[in-house]
């Protein structure tokens, strides 16, 4: 059984990855159920966590493996579960949640690999999370990662090195998007547009990526910033875009399913990833994927994407003239914005769906028999 934060419709790296489980593991002789959080969000924070505890206990009784796709939303209800259950417990981990917290409630400005395990100075609530976050991760049998970047990090949470387990993300093969002047002129954009997508956090840059729109515009005035994504920081980052008189040209997308978001990819001319900290960025790989090209930062497991000025270009996070530099010059040179992507399309391929279920349905089977 697959225990999951997100689910589609909803959008995120954990919705498609589970979905990827989901539609694909049978194929290789196994058989999945998928208990998404959506099913509990509605009850108030804790609450929601013991109804999710009680329906990993009924759904799960009947699975030989449970795995749990974070470790604290579901991951901690789900080895709290298993306790009872006495299953084979597998947690994957996309990234640090106490990180997460920290940086967003309680000013940690710390980048995640210079984080310590623990500190008497953080905020109590925090102190509890990395608890239960090392607790979760040592009962596991198997930690699964998404980057060589996640191994290191992962590696210094004081568990048996020999848990954890590299399984990239996978992409699925994207063929048919759609004519590209066709979807903008259905979406009425005219000019350039840039797009960028994740949960509307600070870690993802988006307030800095706002920043250096007034630059851009002075070289291409009828340009649009497009963001796609929910989270706590909208009404901070519309006030933002209002301060700059930046209404009219930075569109707040929200969450939309994602064949609307292919198009909305498909229809831009660059993407942008302003983030400070990324495990293994799925959209990366999606966009790449759908033939557009990719300004990332040079964080987490980017670099393991992304071969700079091959096909892609990497600047350190906040780095607005970069930024500025690598954008403008894919909107203006059609060559380089070819043969950027044409590379982008050929890097994907080493990071196939395919792949990447069939080295989690042997990872699986392995356990079921040891």
């Amino acid at each position: 059984m697959v225990t999951t934060g997100l689910f589609p419709p909803e959008i995120g790296g954990p919705a498609t990855y589970s979905k990827f489980l989901e539609q694909d593991l049978p194929r290789f002789g196994v058989s999945v159920d998928v208990l998404a959080f959506r099913a509990v969000r509605r009850y108030p924070v804790g609450v929601r966590h013991i109804l999710f505890f009680f329906k990993v206990i009924s759904r799960g009784r009947h699975a030989d493996v449970l795995y749990a796709q974070d470790t604290l939303s579901v991951g901690l209800p789900t080895a709290l579960a298993n306790i009872f259950l006495r299953k084979k417990f597998i947690l994957r981990v996309p990234g640090d949640h106490v990180w997460e917290q920290g940086t967003r409630r309680f000013g940690l400005s710390l980048p995640l690999e210079n984080m310590p395990l623990f500190s008497w100075e953080w905020h109590p609530y925090l102190a509890l999370m990395r608890i239960l976050q090392q607790w979760v991760v040592g009962q596991a049998v198997v930690v699964v990662v998404p980057s060589k970047y996640m191994v290191r990090i992962v590696k210094k949470w004081r568990i048996d090195p020999k848990k954890v387990h590299l399984i990239y993300n996978g992409v699925e093969e994207i063929k048919e998007t759609g004519n590209k002047t066709v979807l903008r002129g259905l979406l009425n954009f005219r000019g350039k547009l840039l797009i960028s997508i994740g949960r509307l956090v600070p870690w993802k840059g988006f307030r800095e990526l706002i920043t250096v729109m007034p630059k851009l515009k002075q070289r291409f005035p009828n340009i649009k910033l497009l963001i796609i994504g929910g989270g706590p920081d909208l009404s901070l980052l519309e006030k933002k875009a209002e301060t700059l008189q930046l209404s009219d040209d930075i569109i707040f997308a929200g969450e939309v399913e994602r064949d609307v978001l292919i198009r909305y990819i498909r229809a831009s001319d660059v993407f942008v990833l302003n983030s400070r900290y990324e495990g293994l960025s799925h959209q990366i790989l999606e966009v790449m994927a759908v033939g557009v090209p990719v300004v990332a930062t040079d964080v987490g497991g980017n670099p393991e994407i992304i071969e700079h000025a091959k096909n892609g270009y990497l600047v350190k996070p906040d780095a607005l003239p970069d930024i500025e530099k690598r954008v403008s010059e894919l909107l203006v040179d059609v060559p380089l914005r070819l043969r950027i992507t044409a590379a982008a399309k050929r890097t994907v391929k080493h990071f196939s769906n395919a792949r990447m279920v069939s080295e989690t349905a042997s990872l699986i089977k392995k356990i079921c028999v040891s």
